[in-house]
C-alpha cells in the first residue's frame, strides 16, 4: 500500500502523519457501497435530503476553528479567505437543502390525455426526473471548502438524490480527511448508510481512473486542469456504457477595456484589476488572464497604470510546489510564444512575484500557447486596432468561463459585436467588477464552452448545478399510485 504526505504551503515540508492511499479493492468498495445506497436515496423526500445537508452544514461550522487552521497550514490561503469559504459552503449546503425541501427535484410536467386520434390525441404523460445514481466528485485544489468535499457538486447531488464518492484533493489531505469525518458520524446519528457519501484519496491517475471506470459510477463532477479533466472525461466516454463527466476546466477569462472607460476611471480600474490578477495568487478558475485593449493613448496610460498597481503586490505562497513549477513553465512559455514581459521578477520563493506581458492581437490569434491558461498571478494584455480586431481576439479563445466588458453601457455597433462575440464564447458576461468571485444564486451560470468545460450546457455553481445529476422520464397512462408519489422516483 502507497502512502501520501500533506505539505504546509508555506514551507514546503511534510504535515502530519503519513496517510494510507485508497487500493483498487476500497475504490471498488466505495463505489459498491455507494450504489447500494442509491435506490433508498433516490426514493427519499426533500424533506430527507434537506435534513441530511443542513446537518452537514451544522457539522462544519462546529468544527469552524480546527478546520480553518488545518485548512490554513494546508494552503496558506489565510484565515479570513478560509472563514469566507467556509461560509460559502455551508450557504450552498442550506440552500440545495431549501431547493430539496421545496420539492424542485421533484418537478413535473402533467400532460393530460386527449381524446381522439393523433396528432391531437394522446394518452396521459407526466415527465419527472429521476436522479442518475453514484457520482464520482473530484475535489478541486484552490477552494478546500466551497469545491472540496463538501462543496457544490457534493451538495448539488445529494439534492438531486445521489450518493457521492469523493476523491479527495492530494493538496488538502489531512482537511478532506477531517471533514469525511464529520461526514460519517452526520450519517451515522441519521441513520443513513456509511456508503450514501464514500472518499477514496491516492497520487497520480490510477485511483481516479478506476473510480470513473467502476460499473456503479454513473455520472463524473470535475474541477482541475484541462489536461486532467479531458483525461477524466475521455475515461468516462470509453467506458463500456459511458456517463456523463462534467468537468470545469481552464479559463483565461478575457476582459476587454474601451478607451472611453479608461480615461474616465483608468486608476480605479487599474487597482481593482490588479487584485483580480493577484487574488489568491491568481489560484482561480475566473483570474483574469487575458486583456484586451484599443489603441488609444488612454490605453497606453491604462497599461502604466495597472504596471504601477501590480508592482507593490506580493501574493502568497501557491497551494502546492507542483503548482508554483506548473507556473513558472507557464510563464516561460508565454514569453518564448511572444509576449514581451512588463513585470517579470523570477524569484526561487514559494511566493511568486506577478506577470505582466504584452502583446499584439495579430500574434495573440496566431499562436494557440499565448490563449493556454497559466494558473497562478499573471495577465497578458493584448493589443488590438480597434474593437474589430478585440471581437477577433474573443473568437480566438474559443471557449471561457466568462468574459468582461468595460464601456459597453451604450448601445452601437460596436457594443452589440462585442456582447455578440462575448456570449458566443462565455457562460457568464460581465460589464462591471472583476471575474473574480462567483455568486451561488438561481442565475449563475458557471461553464462554457471548451476548453473551460466539458458540457456548456451545464453550470456547476448555482441552483441550476442540481439539474446536471437528474434525467427526465416520461410516464405514460401511469398507475395512480406512481401519480400520487408527485414526482418523487420509487
Amino acid at each position: 500500500m502507497s502512502t501520501l504526505h500533506s505539505i504546509q504551503a508555506r514551507t514546503g515540508q511534510t504535515l502530519g502523519a503519513p496517510l494510507d492511499a485508497s487500493t483498487p479493492a476500497q475504490v471498488d468498495a466505495a463505489a459498491v457501497a455507494a450504489g447500494a445506497a442509491f435506490p433508498a436515496w433516490a426514493a427519499s423526500t426533500g424533506a430527507q435530503r434537506a435534513t441530511l445537508l443542513r446537518a452537514l452544514a451544522d457539522a462544519l461550522e462546529g468544527d469552524r476553528e480546527g478546520l480553518v487552521a488545518l485548512a490554513d497550514e494546508e494552503t496558506a490561503l489565510g484565515p479570513v479567505r478560509l472563514n469566507g469559504e467556509l461560509d460559502r459552503t455551508t450557504f450552498q449546503l442550506r440552500r440545495f437543502a431549501t431547493i430539496a425541501e421545496t420539492g424542485v427535484p421533484f418537478a413535473l410536467t402533467d400532460d393530460p390525455a386527449v381524446a381522439g386520434a393523433p396528432p391531437v390525441g394522446h394518452p396521459a404523460m407526466v415527465r419527472q426526473q429521476v436522479p442518475l445514481g453514484p457520482v464520482a466528485m473530484f475535489s478541486a485544489s484552490n477552494f478546500p471548502f466551497a469545491f472540496s468535499v463538501l462543496g457544490g457538486d457534493t451538495a448539488s447531488a445529494l439534492a438531486a438524490g445521489c450518493p457521492v464518492v469523493i476523491k479527495a484533493h492530494n493538496g488538502h489531505l489531512l482537511l478532506s480527511n477531517r471533514v469525511f469525518g464529520l461526514i460519517q458520524q452526520v450519517l451515522t446519528a441519521q441513520g443513513l448508510p456509511a456508503g450514501l457519501v464514500g472518499m477514496v484519496q491516492g497520487g497520480g491517475r490510477d485511483v481516479g481512473v478506476r473510480l470513473v471506470r467502476h460499473p456503479a459510477i454513473a455520472a463524473g463532477a470535475f474541477t482541475g486542469s484541462t489536461q486532467g479533466g479531458a483525461a477524466l472525461q475521455a475515461e468516462a466516454s470509453a467506458r463500456p456504457r459511458p456517463i456523463p463527466f462534467y468537468g470545469e476546466l481552464g479559463s483565461i477569462n478575457p476582459v476587454v477595456a474601451l478607451p472611453a472607460v479608461l480615461a474616465a476611471k483608468g486608476a480605479d480600474l487599474a487597482t481593482l484589476m490588479a487584485g483580480s490578477i493577484t487574488l489568491g495568487c491568481g489560484q482561480f478558475c475566473t483570474s483574469p488572464g487575458v486583456l484586451v485593449l484599443v489603441d488609444d493613448p488612454a490605453s497606453d496610460a491604462f497599461v502604466q497604470q495597472l504596471q504601477a498597481a501590480l508592482a507593490p503586490l506580493n501574493p502568497h505562497p501557491m497551494l502546492t510546489p507542483a503548482m508554483r513549477a506548473a507556473f513558472d513553465r507557464g510563464v516561460e512559455h508565454l514569453v518564448q510564444a511572444g509576449a514581451s514581459p512588463l513585470l517579470h521578477e523570477p524569484t526561487t520563493a514559494n511566493a511568486p512575484r506577478p506577470f505582466l506581458a504584452q502583446v499584439d492581437a495579430a500574434t495573440f490569434i496566431a499562436s494557440e500557447a499565448l490563449r493556454e491558461e497559466v494558473f497562478g498571478p499573471s495577465q497578458v494584455i493584448v493589443r488590438a486596432a480597434d474593437v474589430a480586431q478585440a471581437v477577433q481576439v474573443l473568437e480566438a479563445v474559443g471557449g471561457s468561463l466568462t468574459v468582461t466588458l468595460w464601456g459597453a453601457e451604450t448601445e452601437s455597433d460596436e457594443a452589440r459585436a462585442l456582447v455578440r462575440a462575448a456570449m458566443n464564447i462565455a457562460g457568464r458576461v460581465l460589464f462591471a467588477g472583476v471575474p473574480t468571485g462567483v455568486a451561488v444564486t438561481a442565475a449563475q451560470q458557471h461553464g462554457g464552452p471548451w476548453p473551460s468545460s466539458t458540457q456548456p450546457m451545464t453550470t456547476s455553481v448555482g441552483d441550476a448545478a442540481l439539474t446536471r445529476f437528474l434525467r427526465p422520464v416520461a410516464l405514460q397512462d401511469a398507475p395512480a399510485w406512481l401519480t400520487a408519489r408527485a414526482g418523487r422516483p420509487v
